[in-house]
């Protein structure tokens, strides 16, 4: 089969790879329908990702179709289409059992892509299968349900969850990628009196808007800490979170909280960032960091199938799996293409 492989910092290639084979009783085989690209796995090509080793195939989102099954498996039929989750869950150990599957220490949590062979490819083995895939509703396009594996539970529950974003909240969003897109979308469901969206790339601010955002801050021109101080009497944002991943992101995002507020770390870091407790000490923040549990798909879905979220204006661009390395050039230069989220799919276009 063919595979997306990583082979160090900065290099990836579209090659020949052993077919994927079920290792394990709880394992799924299942053939990649459509996949796409996240932000971590540039961080990766990047080098931020140190165990993430040469050799191994990209990738921990994807919507496909069961192929084989383990002798261990009994929720999943070969024929089954079905989400494969970002987050593989054993199902028995103690943070499983808390549904914190992002934690796993049976053998899951972020491993596809990351300590285990992922999704970038024609085939795919999913662990842990009865706990770590999703049936796709009838209805649901390959479209909107790729958005689930990752990128929407990701900004809802690392963001939107853990900044407890009430009605009528000032909700800052520094940086209108896919995942700040996402957080936006999400926070929207908690009716906050403004979403603003922070980014240095107007295309992004415009599609922030589209999304929910009420405010735009380009801050190569205009300085949010003033905006933000005017839009709230001088007291700051009851909520903000950070969706970049840089040191200067982060910082800006708790420059930017009230006091008593809620700071939301939802951006992939490779650096260390500041935290000036000689100016936060006295201002009783909640600054919180997290890896996705997925906890919330089930909520997710029902919410995409039912028409209350359309993720699918998040895919801007379309390949079939065949042109991963095109894919990757134009989601790696967003600032020139204009690349929210990429589609690669098995049938191509």
């Amino acid at each position: 089969m063919k595979a997306l492989v990583y082979h160090g910092p900065g290099k990836r290639a579209w090659e020949d790879v052993p077919d994927a084979v079920i290792r394990d009783a709880g394992d799924a085989v299942v053939k990649v329908d459509a996949v796409t690209i996240c932000g971590t796995d540039l961080h990766i090509l990047g080098g931020d990702v140190p165990e993430v080793t040469e050799g191994r195939i990209l990738g921990h989102e994807a919507v496909g179709t069961v192929t084989q099954i383990g002798p261990g498996v009994q929720r999943l039929s070969v024929g089954d289409r079905v989400l494969v989750s970002c987050v593989t869950a054993c199902g028995t150990c103690r943070y499983c059992r808390d549904g914190a599957y992002g934690q796993c220490l049976g053998g899951g949590g972020w491993i596809l892509g990351h300590l285990i062979d992922g999704t970038q490819a024609e085939y795919v083995r999913v662990p842990f299968a009865d706990n770590s895939t999703y049936a796709v509703p009838d209805g649901v396009t390959d479209e909107q349900m790729i958005m689930l594996a990752d990128i929407l539970p990701t900004s809802y529950e690392v963001g939107v969850l853990n900044g407890t974003v009430q009605p009528a909240d000032v909700v800052v969003i520094v940086g209108a990628g896919p995942i700040g897109l996402a957080a936006i979308l999400t926070a929207r469901l908690y009716s906050p009196s403004h979403v603003v969206a922070i980014d240095l790339a107007d295309a992004r601010l415009e599609a922030a808007r589209k999304f929910g955002a009420d405010i735009v801050i380009n801050s190569t021109t205009t300085d949010p800490e003033a905006v933000i101080a005017e839009l709230t009497g001088g007291l700051g944002a009851d909520v903000t979170m950070e969706a970049v991943g840089t040191p200067q992101t982060f910082e800006l995002a708790v420059r930017l909280v009230r006091a008593g507020g809620h700071v939301a770390n939802i951006g992939v870091h490779g650096a260390p960032a500041t935290l000036h407790l000689e100016d936060v000490w006295i201002k009783n923040l909640t600054i919180t960091t997290g890896l996705v549990d997925t906890y919330s798909t089930p909520t997710l879905i029902g919410l995409v199938s039912s028409h209350q979220l359309d993720t699918s204006p998040m895919i801007t661009h379309r390949f079939g799996l065949e042109e991963f390395e095109t894919a990757y050039d134009v989601f790696g230069n967003a600032s020139e293409t204009g690349a929210l989220k990429v589609l690669l799919t098995a049938r191509g276009g």
